[in-house]
Order: structure tokens, then sequence, then C-alpha cells
């Protein structure tokens, strides 16, 4: 009897309590996807972006300031905008000069997004603003440059550039801002210019050309420089020389001048002395080995050489 009242008692309860487990699920699935749906609606600015709140495809608003923030499920969407500068690397394009010689001009561009809402609008995209960009930037320098000579352009000492950067970069600035572009330039540099292949060796010849005139150039001022300092050494050495010489000969007359007044003070204190000492000097000057001399009998070589001496 006992046990008929308990199985009773469980039949009765059971259906109630299945009952009420379902609806504790039902609440509990219900709270967790709406706590799912929350949370996937929920998102964060970080530094250095913009978010960009979208609703069937048109922008509601831009958040900008770093912080969490939510936007209304299954309807809006978020996307992300760089705030930082960006580099973009320009395509090399090819320009003509002032004096008809092509280059091609290798550049590159620091820019950013100024005005998010503009920059969606007018170019939708990244890439489309950077395509935009590059083709004002294009045109910019190839109006820039073809007012200048290639030699102006690559000759750095003497190059007349100036603030051609600068220039660019505001020039640039000005077509953004004309079309609402929403983007701006910080800085547009020029990392390169080269020949075209097919002018690059005639340009090469020309420039070898150019060099070998002006090393010709060089040399033959030094052979002048060479030849004129020659020509002054030889100069001032004949001019020492003839000093020298001059110098020479009037020491040496001197020199004969005082061994005469020597000799003539030496033999005037006796006479008969000099003349024998005159005498034996002519004999050592004119008589040599082989020297016939014929003398009368009585004159004073004949006497001596015969031994007849007074």
């Amino acid at each position: 009897m006992a046990d008929n009242n308990i199985v009773n008692f469980n039949e009765k309860r059971g259906p109630e309590n299945l009952g009420t487990w379902i609806k504790k699920a039902i609440v509990l699935v219900v709270l967790l996807a709406l706590l799912i749906i929350g949370i996937s609606n929920l998102f964060i600015v970080e530094q250095g972006e913009y978010k960009v709140v979208r609703q069937f495809g048109e922008v509601v608003r831009i958040e900008e300031e770093p912080g969490l923030n939510v936007k209304i499920p299954f309807i809006q969407t978020v996307s992300s905008l760089p705030k930082y500068q960006m580099s973009y690397d320009v395509n090399p394009a090819e320009i003509n000069t002032r004096d008809k010689k092509r280059m091609l001009v290798d550049n590159y561009a620091v820019w950013r997004v100024e005005d998010p809402r503009a920059m969606i609008g007018n170019a939708r995209t990244i890439e489309n603003a950077e395509s935009i960009m590059s083709n004002f930037i294009f045109s910019v320098i190839r109006a820039e440059l073809g007012q200048m000579d290639y030699d102006e352009i690559i000759n750095e000492e003497e190059s007349g550039r100036g603030d051609f950067n600068e220039r660019v970069t505001e020039r640039v600035n000005e077509l953004l801002a004309r079309d609402n572009y929403g983007i701006i330039i910080t800085d547009v540099r020029m990392k390169r210019t080269d020949l075209p292949e097919d002018n690059e060796l005639a340009i090469h010849r020309r420039m070898i050309s150019e060099r070998e005139s002006t090393a010709q150039e060089y040399l033959s001022q030094g052979d002048a420089e060479a030849n004129r300092i020659r020509a002054n050494t030889d100069r001032e050495v004949q001019e020492i020389i003839s000093t020298a010489e001059a110098d020479a000969s009037e020491i040496i007359g001197e020199g004969e001048a005082e061994a005469a007044r020597v000799y003539n003070a030496a033999f005037g204190r006796d006479t008969e002395f000099y003349e024998l000492y005159r005498t034996l000097e002519s004999y050592r000057t004119t008589i040599e080995d082989e020297t016939v001399i014929t003398l009368p009998a009585d004159s004073p070589y004949a006497r001596i050489l015969m031994g007849y001496i007074d």
C-alpha cells in the first residue's frame, strides 16, 4: 500500500519538474544569447585608428577617441581606418625634362587620413586614396621637372630643384583639398632619378667623352704650367751662373792684380835676380824636349847655356 502511494506521488511530480527545468534552460539560453549579442556589439577604439560605424552601408558616425563603444546589433557594422601617418611608395614614372630628355623618377610620400568621412565618401578605400594620391604626385612632379633641364636635376652642386619637395607637397595637398578626399600629405621625397634603358648607354658614352675632354684639358694646362716653370727655372739658373761668372772674373782680376803688385814689390828689390827669374820662366815656357833654337853666340841665352855667366 505504501509503495503504491510513493509511485503515484512520483508520477504526479515528474511532469511538473521537467517543465520547470525546460523553462529555466530556455531562460538561460536567451540570457546567454543576449550576452553574446551584447558582447559582440561592443567595440574598442584603439590609439591611432578611427572606427567607422555604418548602418545599411551608410556611415552614421565615426569614433576617434580611444575607449569602449557599442553599436546596434544586426543593423550596424564597424570598420577601422588608420589614424597614424603612412608611407606610400609611388611607382617609378617616366618624365621629359625641359631639354627634351627622358628620365625615370622614383619617389615616396608620407600621408595620413585627415577627414575619414570625406575619405570614405570620395575615395572609398585606402587603396583608392593611395592611387588618387599617386596620380596627383606624378602630375605635379612631371610639371615641376618639365620646367628644368636634365643637368639641373641630377647635378647636386648646381641643382635648380631648390625646395622642390616642399612645392610638390603643397601643390598635391591643394589638389586633394579641392576634391575633398579627406587625406593630407606631410612629405614627398624623391628617392632617385634614373635614365630609361634605351638612353642610358648613350648618356654614359657622352659622360665618358666629356670626362675625357676635361681630363685632356687638365693635362694640357699641366703641360703648359710645367713648361712655364721650366723656362723660369732655366732663366733663374742662367742668371745665377752669369752672376757667379762675373763675380769669379772680378775676383780673379783682383787676385791677378794683387799678384802682380806682390811680384813687382818683390822683384823691385833685386833687379838682376828678377831678370834671371824672368829668363828662367821664359825657358820653361818655350823650351821643350824637341825644341830647336838658333841663337847668336853672344846672346844671353847662348852664353847661359854655354856656361858663360858673368
